[in-house]
């Protein structure tokens, strides 16, 4: 088992699973000539678009550090990527935040038109939760543990975790300047809208792993405080980064008059309870021993980040 400790071994530890998770989801997902072959093609458009898959790797580092095996649950962390991806083909469409360029590339609806889009997003979300109940993929997991999981991703995924988010980052947007907007107000919708997956990802990881309730309990903080780290990390570089770094369009929240930490509370501000937020994680699981260091490695790496 690798134990991450300088960058080059964390660029090792990414790219290894990245390699891992997109051979699997090749493997089970319909080829681009299968009839609709127009759907298919939007679908694997928008999937193999060169995520990093920060999601199903912080899955698999979760699982490791509780001493579990990541390769036999690659078809469920997997499963995370799509409902990831589903959201960011919504998430860029007219109705949501409009964008053109995605990962350097167009977007789904540019490529493809709104309707195929939408259902694009649609056939991924779906295709999430066959992955995850498929017993002839995940036969080595006990039914009462994936269960637990498909529980786990329909709950972050819904109406109170990332959609509810969304929905409420767009219920905001133009409020900035009418009506005082507190901070407990933008940590609802950051920790919602982005938090929420990735701290499924990580609390997925520990069930695969037979996580006991302390190791459990330790490893949801450390969920929570990557996943809000994660989102003000992303509002500092919409701010600081370029399009080129990002692969999309960048300072929009300002254009859109989002709700975001360096608009509510500065960048500087910003800055700073990005750091105290990964060194929370990180305490979190203080107590864990050597195998937990992907899983530190990766806490770092999400506000260090350049894209």
């Amino acid at each position: 088992m690798l134990k991450t400790r300088t960058e080059q071994e964390l660029k090792r530890y990414l790219e290894d699973r990245r390699v891992r998770i997109d051979r699997t989801l090749e493997t089970y997902l319909p080829s681009a000539t299968t009839i609709p072959t127009r759907l298919h093609e939007a679908m694997r458009y928008s999937l193999f678009a060169g995520g990093k898959r920060i999601r199903p790797i912080l899955a698999i580092a979760a699982l490791e550090s509780v001493g579990g095996n990541g390769e036999e649950a690659l078809p469920v962390v997997s499963a995370i990527e799509l409902v990831h991806t589903y959201s960011l083909i919504h998430d860029d469409l007219p109705a949501m935040d409009d964008d053109d360029t995605r990962r350097g590339r167009l977007t789904s609806h540019k490529k493809f038109g709104e309707a195929a889009a939408i259902l694009a997003g649609d056939a991924l979300l779906t295709a999430a939760f066959a992955m995850l109940s498929d017993r002839d993929l995940n036969r080595t997991i006990p039914p009462a543990i994936l269960l637990s999981v498909i529980d786990e991703l329909g709950r972050a995924a819904g109406s109170l975790g990332m959609v509810g988010g969304q929905f409420a980052d767009i219920a905001s947007e133009g409020m900035i300047g009418t009506q005082t907007i507190s901070e407990e107000t933008l940590q609802y919708v950051h920790s919602h809208k982005t938090g929420s997956l990735i701290c499924a990802a990580v609390r997925i990881g520990a069930l695969l792993g037979v996580a006991g309730p302390d190791a459990l309990s330790s490893l949801t903080v450390y969920g929570e405080k990557a996943g809000l780290a994660f989102q003000v990390a992303d509002d500092i570089l919409d701010l600081e980064g370029t399009e080129k770094e990002t692969g999309k369009r960048v300072r929009k929240d300002g254009a859109h008059k989002k709700l975001t930490y360096p608009v509510i509370v500065g960048l500087a501000e910003s800055k700073r309870l990005a750091d105290q937020l990964i060194r929370e994680g990180l305490e979190a699981v203080s107590s864990f021993g050597v195998e937990a260091d992907p899983l530190r490695a990766i806490a770092r790496y999400i506000v260090e980040r350049k894209s």
